[in-house]
């Protein structure tokens, strides 16, 4: 077994991995960029290596910096972790010819299976059944003869970077354009497969092992039908739909497309089921790495998989036999990404000022985070993982929602309450799940409004910071007192708008005693308790208990995996150098980067016509025009990096013909 092993990534990869070598006594290197300096895998490693600055291609990307660390740090493996170079055949040839072992699949599987177009070839010939699809120079004649609806994947990489659904032929030039991108990007490599769309999809997919003396094992199969844009959210071991007859086909399948590679390592080869069909499926990729969601394969079988690709990528041969890989009870993951889903789940970034992460029997979280973490929009925006594990699929799905309604981040937006909605939804709790599921069930999940409790709480707060500091003598001058009194009258409000992200401002007004919301009456309500990151306020008879922490501009409040950023609302400020141009000026959604520029001051546009791209943690977002109009402004260019609600543009609207 080696002594020394590099992790050759970052975040709650990197952690997981540190935590596997540090129980088997191997020494562990993690390597970060600058915007990593002070994260969690870069404290918890033995040692720790500055690759270059923050953008992924001079640090995380650089292979000759990897190597280098490697080599500085006397590192006799590397693990890629998933994500970065984890398939990319390049890093997996330039380790071993370095002279070290990569813990993952020999750079020809790499190749193989990294592209989805010899991918599917390899696996057809093995007799594996694949999707129909097309690829080639000629994309757009050949997807439009196939028809629609399809699927642009990149040939290169996964993880749903990339995909775009085409249900139109007259969208079908702006997808191939905006996935090519993104696939660049994401993959260094633009090449697209197009594949026919199946209705109502269920993803499932089968863990795979194999070592270099033939042995090739398969797993419990996942489920990972519950996606957003093609982004997996919720993952389970076993999938509530397979019976054991399809189960044990589809796992022959993935052994065939594993020795049709020569594999060894850990993968994941995953599949299309027809919603329609559930004893039919087809082969999409296979995943050359360890997959996010292997922790509910390693609660299901109890075996650590990372442990196992050490010790195959050390050369040792599997220890058990296909009938002894064990499956008891069931798992379920849920990822928790920075997002804000009340502002349509766009990426978020900041200081993580508070974080209360669950623990238990039957509860396992693998996290890259700590308080003081910076979220930046540079990477991936998942940040950690909550896991269940049950005798059978309620008590897990139980087990995982209390387990979220005691998740707290405080000072990043998240999806965590989200995800614990989603997790009750009926047809989820039903095992009833396609690929749509989210998509479709999204807006039901996502609260309308800001409970009023939250909008009082950070009221009160902000009245109780008012009071003034007693003296030495500990007297306090009564007229310092916030307490609204007036001479021969009520008591005075304080009042103020009150803001959330993805909500409109809300008038708070609050006395000793009182609170009003709005034009509502005023109703009873105090500061019952406060300690270091907890507050409880009373509000119409009902105490409410919050996680808190304050900041600069005003209160994070914490409860059942939701949480929410209150700040003071100016309409004057809050409408910034945008004000004067009103409804015609474009802003950015999310702080992130201008990726694509396609209109110049003086060009005329038409409502919906998309002028600039901005992205954030490898997602895409379009900024398209408002209204029929002449470009006046564009403050812009590709390569901008820009904070959210920056202007970007300014769209004029015709004088109407007299």
């Amino acid at each position: 077994m080696f002594e020394t092993v590099l992790v050759a990534n970052r975040g709650e990869i990197a952690v997981r991995v540190v935590r596997t070598l540090r129980r088997l006594g191997i020494r562990s290197v993690a390597v970060y960029s600058d915007a990593d300096a002070g994260a969690r895998h870069v404290r918890e490693a033995d040692v720790a290596v500055r690759l270059g600055p923050t953008p992924a291609a001079e640090s995380y990307l650089a292979i000759p910096r990897l190597l280098a660390a490697a080599a500085g740090t006397g590192a006799q493996a590397v693990h890629p972790g998933y994500g970065f170079l984890a398939e990319n055949a390049a890093f997996a040839r330039a380790v071993t010819t370095a002279g070290l072992a990569f813990v993952g699949p020999p750079a020809a599987a790499i190749e193989t299976m990294g592209d989805k177009i010899r991918a599917k070839a390899a696996v057809e010939a093995a007799g594996v059944p694949v999707v129909p699809g097309v690829s080639g120079p000629e994309l757009a004649a050949s997807a439009r003869k196939m028809g629609m609806p399809l699927l642009l994947k990149p040939a290169a990489g996964g993880g749903g970077k990339g995909m775009r659904l085409v249900t139109a032929a007259g969208e079908l030039e702006e997808a191939i354009a905006g996935a090519r991108r993104e696939a660049l990007a994401s993959f260094g490599d633009d090449a697209l497969l197009a594949e026919r769309f199946v209705q109502r999809p269920r993803h499932i997919e089968m863990q795979v092992l194999a070592d270099d003396h033939g042995t090739v094992l398969r797993f419990a199969e996942r489920e990972c039908s519950l996606q957003r844009r093609h982004q997996k959210l919720v993952e389970e071991s076993p999938s509530p739909l397979l019976d054991p007859a399809t189960r044990a086909r589809m796992g022959e399948a993935a052994a065939q497309a594993a020795r049709a590679c020569g594999y060894r390592g850990a993968g994941t080869v995953e599949f299309i089921v027809p919603g329609d069909d559930p004893a039919t499926f087809y082969f999409m990729e296979m995943n050359t790495r360890l997959q996010v969601e292997h922790p509910v394969t390693e609660l299901v079988s109890g075996l650590d998989l990372v442990e196992w690709q050490l010790r195959v990528a050390a050369g040792q041969p599997l220890a058990f036999h296909q009938e002894e890989v064990p499956a008891t009870g069931h798992a379920v993951e849920a990822r928790i990404c920075a997002e804000n889903p009340a502002t349509g789940f766009l990426p978020s970034a900041g200081t993580i000022r508070l974080l209360r992460e669950p623990a238990g029997e039957g509860v396992r979280v693998d996290s890259g985070l700590a308080e003081g973490t910076e979220v930046s929009t540079a990477y991936d925006p998942m940040l950690a993982k909550v896991v269940a594990h049950g005798p059978d699929r309620p008590t897990a799905l139980r087990l995982l929602r209390a387990a979220l309604a005691r998740t707290t981040v405080l000072g990043v937006d998240t999806n965590t309450g989200f995800l614990r909605r989603l997790l009750a939804q009926p047809d989820v709790v039903a095992g009833a799940l396609d690929t749509g599921l989210v998509d479709r069930e999204a807006p039901a999940l996502i609260p309308a409004a800001v409970p009023d409790e939250v909008y009082v709480a950070a009221a009160l707060l902000r009245h109780a910071a008012l009071a003034p500091a007693p003296d030495p003598a500990g007297w306090t001058d009564p007229f310092a007192v916030p307490s609204g009194w007036r001479l021969g009258g009520e008591p005075a409000w304080i009042t103020g708008l009150a803001r959330v992200p993805g909500h409109d401002p809300v008038p708070v007004a609050v006395r000793p005693g009182q609170a009003r919301l709005g034009d509502a009456p005023p109703v009873p309500a105090r500061l019952v308790a406060r300690t270091p990151d907890t507050v409880r306020v009373e509000l119409a008879g009902v105490v409410h208990t919050f996680h808190h922490v304050a900041v600069p501009d005003g209160h994070w409040l914490g409860r059942e995996g939701d949480a929410w950023h209150v700040t003071e609302h100016d309409p004057i400020a809050g409408a910034g150098p945008r004000a004067a141009a009103g409804a015609d000026a474009l802003a950015a959604p999310m702080p992130g980067t201008v990726t694509v520029v396609k209109v110049g001051v003086g060009e005329r546009v038409a409502a919906g016509q998309s002028l600039l791209v901005v992205e954030a943690m490898k997602m895409e977002h379009v900024i398209a025009a408002p209204h029929d109009g002449t470009v006046t402004e564009l403050t812009v260019t590709p390569g901008t990096t820009v904070a959210m609600d920056q202007p970007l543009a300014v769209v004029t609207p015709e004088e109407p013909t007299p």
